[in-house]
């Protein structure tokens, strides 16, 4: 299976969304990363069938999805950022309804919806209405919809924002294990959520691309770029004004900060491993990624 996007462009009246973008994926996970504005929602919308684009080609096995979108929308699954629940239901009538919607034959619909609950893990919880779930719940079952139909391709926008960092874990967890035999592509400006799973990360700035890489490929270009110093509570305000700070930390002994730069800051920095998200930092130039 493959996934083809040429020269892809999407225009909102003068301003430019995404401007001339190729890529080609095959079966793994693709994390999109880049900050608020920087185009990844206007392409999974496009990629998703839900925009179309100013110029440019999506292919999905060769075919164009403007003229076999029904087809393409067979193999599609979609979580996109912002997900409906109907209150009034639990989360197997859910998605037994949506089950319904999409075609499942009827005899095969609980069957696959007793599937998805147990491969999100919300057996205990599936006969409960949706309004007391909490946020990773909500995901959970977000991601259970999308694959009622066994998609080849799943599409997940931003899907851990506004989860505690417990369930952000289970949820990228989750994701990790659905990467056999399909393509994902995971879209999001939070660094963790890509740097387990992940065996590409695209970043995107902008509208364009500015890095297509492994994350190991990534890392390796930020070596001998990450620092590690101690300084009093003055020096460590001069140094924030003057290089990227990663991380901060008041101790004892002082302020212990990581920097981000090409060049020693300080004379007592000592060189460091950098994180995916310092190796991010180096790529776009911009301030930390939420963690």
């Amino acid at each position: 299976m493959e996934l083809t996007i040429e020269r892809l462009s999407k225009r909102y009246k003068q301003q430019w969304a995404l401007h001339q973008l190729s890529l080609r994926l095959s079966p793994g996970m693709l994390g999109l990363v880049g900050p608020n504005g920087a185009g990844k929602t206007s392409l999974m919308r496009m990629i998703a069938t839900l925009l179309e684009p100013t110029e440019g080609t999506i292919r999905w096995n060769g075919q164009d999805i403007r003229t076999h979108g029904q087809a393409f929308r067979q193999v599609l699954g979609y979580l996109p950022q912002d997900f409906g629940v109907y209150p009034e239901f639990t989360g197997r009538q859910f998605l037994r309804y949506l089950a319904a919607m999409k075609g499942h034959p009827s005899k095969l619909l609980k069957q696959r919806v007793d599937e998805v609950v147990e491969m999100v893990n919300l057996e205990q919880e599936a006969d409960h209405k949706l309004p007391t779930y909490s946020g990773g719940m909500k995901q959970r079952i977000g991601i259970a919809q999308a694959l009622l139909n066994d998609p080849e391709l799943l599409i997940v926008d931003e899907p851990t924002a506004g989860l505690d960092p417990a369930e952000r874990v289970r949820f990228r967890t989750l994701l990790a294990s659905l990467t056999h035999n399909r393509i994902i592509i995971l879209s999001t400006h939070i660094i963790s959520d890509v740097e387990a799973a992940a065996s590409r990360l695209l970043l995107l700035q902008e509208g364009r691309i500015l890095t297509d890489a492994t994350p190991s490929a990534l890392l390796a270009r930020a070596a001998g770029s990450v620092w590690s110093v101690t300084v009093d509570q003055a020096a460590a305000l001069q140094l924030q004004t003057t290089y990227q700070v990663s991380a901060m930390v008041n101790q004892m002994s002082g302020v212990t900060l990581r920097i981000v730069s090409a060049i020693r800051p300080h004379g007592a920095a000592i060189l460091v491993d950098p994180t995916l998200e310092e190796a991010y930092l180096m790529a776009t130039g911009r301030q930390a990624a939420q963690v």
